[in-house]
């Protein structure tokens, strides 16, 4: 009995570590591709290289907890990496809970079509706590005749969607899909 206690807990040492080791390696492939920005927005946000759907993974894989970790890990990474920090509470909001929020896709771990419900969950949350940030921080910047409020929804929306629109039809091809779900059934 103690050998299968023993195994037991291996077992899961050995799974905590492959599963920080792959949150680890999102973290840094994700910030890679946050570099690669094919439409940078003069006052924040950009249209990157599906850096969203690598953050986006570990929740998918391991679930909710370790895609909230991963979210907010990746978040202080990036505003440490590239800081527009105009108020405190903004840089909570724009940083830690806008990027925290991509890890929702955890609740969709053990969904059928999973990865595509979660990768929506979280770019839907990321999108929510940024429109908040713009609609109270970043007001001022509204285009003429805009209120601050449609003026966020309408910013925001135009790059965290067209990075969204893509990265789900490219996950939703047969080859991406089973690549993906193969790289999981490894995790």
């Amino acid at each position: 009995m103690s050998q299968k206690k023993e195994f037991t807990g291996s077992n899961r040492r050995m799974s905590t570590v492959r599963e920080l080791v792959f949150c680890a390696m999102s973290i840094a492939l994700g910030t890679v591709l946050s570099n690669i920005k094919l439409l940078h927005f003069p006052w924040g946000g950009s249209i990157t290289l599906l850096s969203m759907l690598i953050i986006v993974l570990p929740g998918y894989f391991y679930g909710l907890s370790a895609g909230l970790a991963t979210g907010v890990a990746y978040g202080a990474l990036q505003l440490f990496i590239d800081p527009y920090v105009i108020f405190p509470m903004q840089l909570v909001v724009d940083y830690f809970l806008a990027f925290g929020a991509l890890g929702l896709s955890g609740l969709f771990a053990n969904a059928k079509n999973g990865l595509v419900k979660g990768y929506i969950t979280g770019v839907l949350g990321r999108y929510v706590f940024v429109v908040i940030s713009g609609w109270i921080f970043f007001g001022e910047y509204a285009w003429e005749g805009w209120a601050p409020l449609p003026y966020s929804l309408a910013y925001n929306g135009i790059y965290i969607f067209a990075e969204a629109a893509v990265t789900v039809i490219i996950i939703m091809l047969p080859p991406v899909k089973n690549a993906i779900n193969r790289v999981k059934a490894m995790a």
